[in-house]
């Protein structure tokens, strides 16, 4: 018999791992509510029509696509069969695919519903996306992201709030972060300086490798796409700009100087970092013209959020994209959002035993019992502390009390309210703490306030 396995790529969760999972999630969800975002949901699939094409070359073949229903190969004639690409083929049998990221749906449900919501429109999304990636430590094919985004203003105070909230999302979760600024005007006014403006795209694709191939990679590829030697020796000093995110600001100018693009990219940059400043951000930004995010919908500001006491790739990305819905045919709404990655700080977390000792999906206490009177007995206490708000079990089967103990100490329950006829005649529990071992009678009115360690 073959043993059961999943997909690579995927990952199955214990009841404990879940629990730090959705640590992750409702703190995230919390400071996402204290900005005023509100929550939506869109489908896992979406029309293959709705997500080929936004995300560049690269990112179209990480597609899933989903085989249509019924006999998908009736569309397949033998004439019609010859000659086909890959691409040609998929595109015969299939027509949905799962969604690759929680942008693009997005931006469909805001042109979809665009007579229902208020603009600016603010909401966050925490659902799982899937890439036809290579798999790798921190690079999942399924993952889950927590988006936050707005829609309807070009505002950089937006930006900026969005940085507030990246701090205070990693300052809750205890992680030190650096953030990763830079601005795709920026980069469109670079490939203008240097003569490539058409060649932005090749341009970035590259450079958003630069961690993971490094530079000498970064230029063969440049090179292969068909950039002089001497183009990209224009485009080295500038990657390799140093000093405060002010002092390559001002370098910038003078590299920049005739491109009215990028100056305008350097000029947002510059009034996003002086609303950080004025809001009191003390997070970690760095001005970082490396960074390209080779995603075709970014128009204005990028971001990406490293943890530097680990290795591995950003754990928050985003940035600005000025007419996402208009190729849904709503042209003029500008947008800036962020994604959290979820899978990636639930690694950070474990590699740095960051989890709080308790949680609040853990069972607090557990009512072991002698017999079926005596359990009987616990189910009208163990509803009225539910009540109260108190995590309760009552085990279930007539078991011997040491089978019942131990039950409670490889789930981690702290507490054990033993019940025998004693207890029952007396109206009490013998309240266990089950990490120093020490125990009291307790009435039944009582139990909750003295579960405390």
């Amino acid at each position: 018999m073959t043993k059961p396995s999943i997909p690579k790529g995927t990952r199955d969760f214990t009841p404990e791992e879940m629990s730090r999972r959705n640590y992750i999630f409702d703190t995230i969800r919390s400071v996402f509510r204290l900005y005023g975002f509100q929550q939506i949901e869109t489908p896992a699939m979406e029309n293959l029509s709705t997500l080929m094409g936004k995300y560049g070359e690269e990112g179209d073949k990480l597609l899933f696509k989903i085989l249509n229903s019924g006999d998908w190969l009736s569309g397949l004639t033998s004439n019609s069969a010859s000659g086909l690409t890959s691409n040609s083929a998929s595109a015969l049998i299939s027509e949905k695919g799962l969604r690759y990221d929680l942008t693009v749906p997005f931006a469909r449900f805001v042109v979809q519903n665009r007579d229902k919501i208020q603009f600016p429109f603010r909401r966050y999304q925490i659902q799982p996306v899937w890439r036809a990636d290579r798999p790798q430590k921190g690079r999942y094919r399924e993952f889950y992201q927590c988006d936050v985004d707005v829609v309807g203003t070009d505002s950089l105070l937006c930006e900026t709030e969005l940085i507030q909230i990246v701090e205070e999302v990693y300052r809750r979760l205890g992680i030190r972060v650096c953030l990763h600024l830079n601005n795709r005007k920026i980069l469109a006014g670079i490939a203008e300086v240097i003569g490539e403006a058409e060649r932005l795209t090749d341009i970035t694709v590259a450079i958003d490798k630069l961690d993971k191939i490094g530079i000498d990679n970064v230029n063969r590829e440049l090179l292969d796409k068909g950039l002089s030697e001497q183009t990209v020796a224009m485009l080295q000093p500038i990657l390799n700009l140093s000093g405060s995110n002010e002092e390559k600001l001002e370098q910038l100018k003078d590299i920049l100087a005739s491109s009215e693009i990028g100056m305008k990219g350097i000029e947002e940059t510059a009034e996003v970092l002086r609303l950080c400043r004025q809001t009191g951000v003390k997070l970690d930004v760095l001005l970082d013209l490396t960074l390209a995010r080779g995603l075709n919908y970014y128009t204005g500001a990028i971001f990406e959020v490293k943890a530097p006491d680990v290795e591995m790739g950003s754990i928050t990305g985003g940035g600005r994209y000025d007419n996402l819905t208009g190729i849904f045919g709503m042209p003029g709404v500008s947008g800036v959002g962020i994604s959290f990655g979820a899978d990636r700080i639930y690694d950070v977390l474990n590699q740095l035993s960051l989890y709080p000792e308790h949680n609040s999906e853990q069972t607090q206490l557990l009512f072991a019992h002698f017999g079926e009177q005596e359990r009987e007995y616990c189910l009208g206490i163990a509803s009225a502390l539910r009540r109260q708000g108190v995590n309760t079990e009552v085990y279930p089967d007539t078991s011997k009390i040491k089978k019942q103990m131990n039950y409670a100490d490889q789930k981690h329950i702290p507490f054990v309210a033993i019940v025998g006829s004693d207890e029952m005649q007396n109206q009490t529990v013998m309240l266990k703490n089950m990490l120093t071992g020490e125990q009291q009678a307790v009435s039944k009115e009582h139990i909750a306030e003295k579960l405390t360690l």
